[in-house]
């Protein structure tokens, strides 16, 4: 084992990650003091060469996400980033040293990726925002509207029908969240979720200011327009469920496995056929339904901004469908069939 050429030892192929692990961990020679040099430069990227002989080994994961919290407790396995080369991509946890394009000496680069917190965490922060804060609009807590208008409510009943389709949306995120998806990464930088909340929550401040404002105008076309809304929303909303459904049955608790989603038994996953991220097609339906509904301006906005980034999300998982499954269905399209 070296690191940054001040030490060098041979690791052999019959070696236990424990026994790595207390190589390195008594490695205190590294630039006076085992941990001094990542201290100062851990968003850089460090190196770590590992020599052996070529024969089985133990998993990657194993043996470098666990060596190096021995320099500095703080860097756990999560918040490592494993590479081949200083700008390549990360390497995954379960790739096998032997079977990386590697010689009978491996140099391997360790970035920080900064301190990480669960996607569950995330998800569960990003959408109990919106709940609660839509619903103090709703209710007219006071220091939102004039004071007259406080804890008043509104005389329009598509008013009282967007906040129990709001307040159903992000109950339907949270319960998903906790007991229907499973994530392929445990978790994310922390400082995303600052950004994510801004989003998330700024949306969701701004919409609801103006569809619970004591001036709000229902939609020109009245009901009509209203249960036409209803009916695409609540369509979409059950589709996005089903699609999250179809998903996690293709991933086996604890397990990163990637498989190809087909349509199953259940009609909203037909679409399956033609879009690789359907999750996505039925999430924007549901919110096109609630600007028809609302017919305010902020959800419009809020729906647009959403498409876009959807977009980007899809584009990149159909591209990852087609890099890893040649076999991959060639009519299917990212986010919306035959157009994009």
């Amino acid at each position: 084992l070296t690191h940054m050429g001040k030490e060098s030892r041979d690791v052999e192929p019959n070696a236990t990650i424990g026994e790595i692990k207390s190589m390195f961990h008594k490695s205190r020679e590294f630039n006076g003091g085992g941990g001094d040099w990542l201290s100062q430069h851990g968003k850089s990227t460090d190196s770590c060469s590992l020599s052996l002989p070529p024969s089985p080994f133990p998993k990657l994961a194993s043996l470098l996400s666990s060596v190096f919290p021995f320099i500095d407790p703080k860097w756990y396995p999560t918040r490592q980033s494993i590479r081949l080369d200083a700008k390549g991509k990360s390497l995954k946890d379960e790739d096998v040293l032997q079977h990386l394009p590697v010689g009978t000496t491996a140099t391997l680069y360790f970035r920080d990726l900064g301190a990480q917190i669960s996607w569950v965490t995330v998800f569960l922060t990003e959408y109990a925002g919106p709940l609660l804060l839509y619903l103090m609009f709703y209710f007219r807590v006071p220091f939102i509207y004039a004071p007259k208008y406080d804890f008043t409510t509104s005389k329009h009943w598509v008013v009282h029908l967007a906040c129990m389709c709001h307040s159903f949306h992000y109950m339907k995120r949270l319960l998903e969240t906790l007991f229907v998806h499973r994530f392929s990464h445990g978790t994310m930088p922390l400082r995303n979720i600052f950004k994510n909340c801004t989003y998330y929550w700024g949306f969701a401040a701004w919409m609801a200011y103006y569809i619970n404002h004591p001036l709000y105008t229902p939609p020109i076309y009245g009901e009509q327009q209203i249960r036409l809304a209803l009916v695409m929303f609540l369509f979409c909303q059950i589709g996005n469920f089903s699609i999250h459904i179809a998903l996690r049955n293709l991933r086996p608790p604890g397990s990163k496995t990637r498989k190809i989603p087909y349509p199953t038994k259940n009609p909203f996953t037909w679409i399956f056929l033609l879009v690789s991220c359907p999750n996505y097609t039925y999430e924007l339906g549901s919110w096109l339904g609630f600007t028809l509904m609302t017919q305010c301006l902020p959800v419009a906005f809020f729906t647009v901004v959403g498409f876009f980034q959807m977009t980007v999300w899809a584009k990149g998982k159909h591209r990852s469908y087609l890099k890893e499954f040649r076999d991959y269905p060639p009519l299917r399209s990212p986010i919306l069939p035959f157009v994009l």
